[in-house]
């Protein structure tokens, strides 16, 4: 039977407008920021100056005494009360001894760690009021020493942030084998190596963070606390409070997400405001709402990559590689947390061989506390390190051994008939094609034109290169079981409950045309239901991991709900159920003009509805791959790079939403450019002081630094860990634009007569750093030290 017409209009696979869109583009989103609630007070956080000192006193006598004040707290006010600190490190240092970090609380007590940290909190009647308060604070501090930079930190005598860490080392992870990497490298024809600074980074999502929290007095919420946050993990936010609040349990909180602007992995897990804002809420038992400014973000949100690295690459005298080498410090900031700390230490080696085939590795990494914001989860959290490391690398080689780029790329891949394929830090590729896709990026790039467009660069007085990345990325963050209820109503809709969180990447489109596979229904029949944690729980949005575990789960559910129906129609139409059959929104006996509609039979059921719920459980993460091209100009009188061309083919199998997962790639891309040639967190190296805290001072990319895209898709190769057969997207390009960037900006150098000193530049890659290396033939100094 042919499939119904609006599953072959609206389900997956079809280019349709994302149903998401039509609220946010009228105004009418509904953000945390915009709820105002009766009896609603405001908070606002005193943040220290110092980047590291000893608060000897705090004097709030003054703030309390002004109008409008309700409340302000201090970290030994939050302490005494029996507030929690938030979890620890859950890795060992490298001496074996138990990870460290000092308690993160949500106020700081005792001392203060980094610029920015909150060190006290202000409710009032209004945001003005509580603004005056929190400068009326008297805050006595005694100034330590700080370093901000991981060096530094290790360095004998550096002040300490922990006295579990006298050196400063949070944590620390090796992977591989140390002597058969050593061997490999004693016997190789060629090796080269790379020292790189993965500079930190600020997420930047447009919507800052926005806390709402009451406890209702009646109604169904009655005494419990209501939080309403921007989150793409509500579960974790739920748990979260319940830990460190005392008297709540998972149960006696809720928490509510509306529409997301952005989250890019900062919004994931509980931050301390969260705490705080919590606290206050329910002590107080009246509404308090925090709404952050740019600042906060750049000073308490959490930052991105932030590692020094030393990779080395041994090959044979065909250019076959041998053996990888990586030693790795990573910058965590004031405070170590599982997620920062995991991200550089295990997430990031998972993919460091990417989709090579490299026998042995020997990798090593340190995540060091430093007198910075602590850094966490930001678009790729890993993968775009590791990826940068051994794509530069690859380039390095290639130079080397005067091959063309793409040919040592290819003679080192995974072969299709590898698969599956196990990489030495035992994760297991269950697809790939990785040489079929680098053919279709050439292709695409139109790889063997480039020097004819070089010359006619260089004609205009242009230096112009071009750069490649081959690689691939894990997804899932490993929670891999997700359930989805299904809701019939009998006012004619599909409602889909997901602990999956929306936050600008248009998943509810994307499972709406699942949905419409299996229903045959108008795709404006379906809704799709998250950020409540009454009606689910789960995971949340991050790793990419929506579609391949929430949207398998969206196909089950619906698929369960339907095979369910179907018993209810037998009995309404009063015949064996073995005769009812489904489609387009209708129940029919075969062979016959006896049905009933789905939605009618919904309203027949006691409550009006029908509701089935299912889960999904992917065998494994997911490792889409792509092979993305660059070209870039330099201009010699002033240093400026202009991207001029990108060409990507991506591997994300099965396509669900067209559109969607191309401004998934062109969007990512976008943010990879941007930490390639303009993004940058800067701290001051004596007085730990953020220099780059606005977006006067933190450059990010413009629309006009490229030319625009050229993207394409293989759906061939399908993901074989879950029934869709999807993987994921959201932060491929991310990981693929940062060294196809540079690795362009290399080549122009190396074309410009630098040869191998080109490979010395560093991100984020600038008109000044281009200039100097261009005009002068200088580089800033290794950033890697010994």
């Amino acid at each position: 039977m042919n499939a119904p017409m609006e599953a072959r209009m609206f389900g997956s696979g079809k280019t349709v407008r994302r149903i998401e869109d039509p609220a946010l583009v009228t105004g009418q989103g509904r953000y945390t920021d915009d709820e105002t609630l009766p009896g609603q007070t405001h908070l606002v956080f005193l943040r220290s100056p110092y980047a590291h000192a000893d608060i000897t006193g705090i004097d709030t006598s003054a703030a309390l005494a002004m109008p409008g004040v309700v409340a302000v707290y201090t970290g030994a006010d939050l302490a005494a009360a029996g507030v929690k600190p938030m979890a620890g490190v859950p890795f060992p240092r490298p001496d074996g001894k138990p990870g460290a970090t000092a308690p993160r609380r949500a106020l700081a007590h005792g001392r203060v760690r980094f610029v920015g940290e909150a060190v006290a909190a202000v409710v009032a009647d209004s945001v003005d009021q509580a603004r005056a308060a929190a400068d009326a604070i008297q805050v006595d501090y005694n100034e330590l020493p700080a370093v901000v930079n991981a060096f530094d930190a290790m360095a004998p005598g550096a002040p300490a942030l922990c006295d579990d860490a006298p050196d400063n080392i949070a944590a620390g992870m090796a992977h591989g084998n140390v002597a058969a990497t050593a061997a490999a490298f004693a016997a190789a024809a060629h090796t080269v190596s790379v020292d790189v600074d993965n500079q930190r980074l600020a997420p930047s999502p447009i919507e800052p963070r926005a806390v709402s929290a009451r406890v209702p007095a009646d109604g169904p919420d009655a005494g419990r606390l209501v939080v309403r946050l921007s989150s793409q993990m509500p579960t974790a936010v739920r748990g979260g409070l319940a830990d460190a609040i005392p008297g709540l349990t998972p149960e006696g909180v809720r928490v509510l997400v509306g529409d997301v602007g952005g989250g890019f992995g900062m919004k994931t897990g509980i931050y301390p405001e969260d705490i705080a804002i919590g606290y206050a809420a329910w002590t107080l038992k009246r509404p308090v709402k925090w709404r952050a400014d740019r600042i906060d973000e750049f000073l308490g949100a959490v930052h991105g990559r932030d590692v020094v690295s030393r990779a080395e690459l041994a090959l044979d005298a065909n250019g076959k590689a041998l053996a990888l080498r990586v030693k790795g410090y990573a910058n965590v900031g004031a405070y170590g947390t599982a997620t920062g700390i995991a991200i550089q230490v295990l997430i990031g080696p998972w993919v460091s061989t990417s989709i090579y085939d490299i026998p042995v590795i020997d990798e090593q990494f340190v995540a060091v506390l430093t007198n910075t914001t602590p850094t966490g989860a930001y678009r790729g959290a890993g993968r775009p390190e590791a990826i940068y490391l051994i794509e530069r690398l690859m380039d390095a080689a290639a130079r080397k051994l005067k091959m063309d780029p793409a040919a040592l790329r290819r003679q080192n891949m995974i072969r299709p008939e590898q698969m599956p394929y196990t990489n030495p830090m035992g994760q297991v590729y269950d697809s790939g094609a990785f040489p079929q896709i680098l053919d279709q990026g050439l292709a695409l790039a139109d790889w063997d034109g480039f020097a004819a467009r070089r010359a006619q660069s260089e004609a205009a007085g242009k230096r112009r290169g071009r750069g490649i990345a081959t690689f691939l990325e894990w997804t899932g963050g490993n929670a891999l079981v997700e359930s989805v209820t299904v809701n019939i109503t009998a006012d004619g809709f599909i409602e889909l409950g997901s602990a999956t969180q929306a936050m600008g990447q248009g998943i509810a489109t994307s499972y709406a045309q699942l949905a419409v596979d299996v229903f045959g229904v108008p795709i404006d029949r379906i809704r799709v239901l998250q950020g409540d944690t009454d009606r689910a729980n789960g995971f949340g949005s991050a790793g990419s991991r929506s579609l391949f575990t929430g949207g398998s789960a969206v196909s089950a559910a619906s698929k369960k709900t339907v095979d369910e129906a179907k018993a209810l129609a037998a009995e309404a139409l009063e015949a064996p159920a073995a005769d009812i059959e489904y489609l387009a929104g209708r129940f029919n006996v075969a062979g016959t003009d006896l049905g009933i509609g789905l939605f009618e039979l919904a309203a027949r059921q006691v409550g009006g509805r029908i509701t089935a719920t299912d889960s999904a459980t992917a065998a494994g993460p997911t490792w889409p791959n792509g092979c993305h091209v660059c070209e870039v100009e330099l201009d010699p009188a002033t240093g400026e790079v202009a991207v001029v061309a990108y060409a990507s083919v991506n591997d994300i199998g099965r396509v669900v939403s067209p559109t969607i997962v191309e401004g998934q790639i062109e969007g990512g891309a976008v943010q990879g450019i941007g930490q390639a040639l303009c993004e940058r967190v800067a701290y001051d190296r004596e007085t730990g002081q953020l220099q780059s805290a606005s977006f006067m001072d933190y450059a990010m990319p413009h629309a006009d630094g490229f030319l625009g895209f050229k993207t394409q898709f293989d759906t061939s190769i399908p993901c074989k860990t879950n029934a869709l057969g999807v993987k994921g997207v959201g932060e491929l390009g991310t990981i693929g634009a940062t060294p196809a960037v540079v690795n362009a900006v290399i080549d122009a150098l190396d074309h410009a007569g630098l040869g191998a000193a080109a490979e010395a530049i560093q991100m984020p890659v600038t008109a000044e750093r281009v200039w100097r290396a261009l005009n002068l033939k200088q580089f800033d100094p290794s950033p890697y030290r010994a």
